[in-house]
């Protein structure tokens, strides 16, 4: 039997996968399946079981029918880079109002849904984590190149959006931790097109690494944006 992974959760943990058939979510579910402290993990993906995150109907069915679970650890992997097709901008004169709202759809208000609908499945009165893959790109302050426009800006969103959401659910759990967290540049579908000369982590080594930092945090960090390593990002 190995060791427990994520061992500040309770033993016999239950864990939700969002976006489990994408590279780095399937690379997570993988890794708690083989966490001999975790009981359950259950994964919902859009080509498993129809799951839409742009949709908000899509988001509240899948929410219901897991209403008799309760989670202590929930994964949000879904995101995209390139939607349709259509890389990020290089320029600000690329810009397009279509492709910036499709960018916030997927990357902003969809885990905006995910949240409202799931937090309710988390464990009550004890230690929980909830984790949505942001991108370091989505640090404001960290910003010295410019370009991506509208995916820098849909994941900024999101570091605020769960920013928002941890103060909420900090009041009625004290012991809930919800964080963004950047993955590094890891071998995947994603990243494959706009990676080239970048060092890549395999997507079993990059989701090890976030469930040990998870695994560390304080529910003090709640709300924060954190890299795979435990270093905190600035907004």
């Amino acid at each position: 039997m190995t060791d427990p992974l994520m061992k500040s959760l309770a033993a016999g943990y239950s864990a939700l996968v969002i976006g489990a058939s994408g590279g780095i979510g399937s690379a997570v579910a993988r890794q708690l399946e083989i966490d001999s402290n975790c009981r359950k993990v259950v994964p919902l993906s859009r080509r498993e079981d129809g799951f839409d995150v742009t949709d908000e109907d899509s988001v509240h069915r899948a929410a219901e029918a897991l209403k008799e679970e309760e989670f202590d650890l929930i994964m949000c992997a879904t995101g995209a880079l390139t939607i349709d097709g259509v890389r990020p901008e290089k320029s600000i004169r690329q810009i397009s109002q279509a492709v910036m709202m499709a960018q916030f759809a997927v990357n902003a208000v969809g885990p905006a849904l995910i949240i409202k609908y799931f937090v309710p499945l988390l464990a009550k009165r004890k230690r929980v984590i909830f984790a949505l893959l942001s991108a370091r790109v989505g640090s404001i302050s960290d910003n010295a190149l410019g370009g991506w426009i509208s995916y820098r800006s849909s994941k900024a969103a999101l570091n605020q959006i769960v920013k928002t959401a941890a103060i909420e659910v900090f009041r009625s759990n004290p012991s809930s931790l919800i964080v963004t967290v950047h993955p590094g540049t890891v071998s995947t579908s994603l990243s494959e097109p706009l990676s080239s000369g970048h060092a890549r982590s395999e997507p079993d080594e990059a989701a090890n690494r976030i469930l040990h930092m998870l695994d560390g945090l304080e529910p003090g960090d709640t709300g924060k944006f954190y890299a795979y390593d435990g270093t905190s990002i600035l907004w």
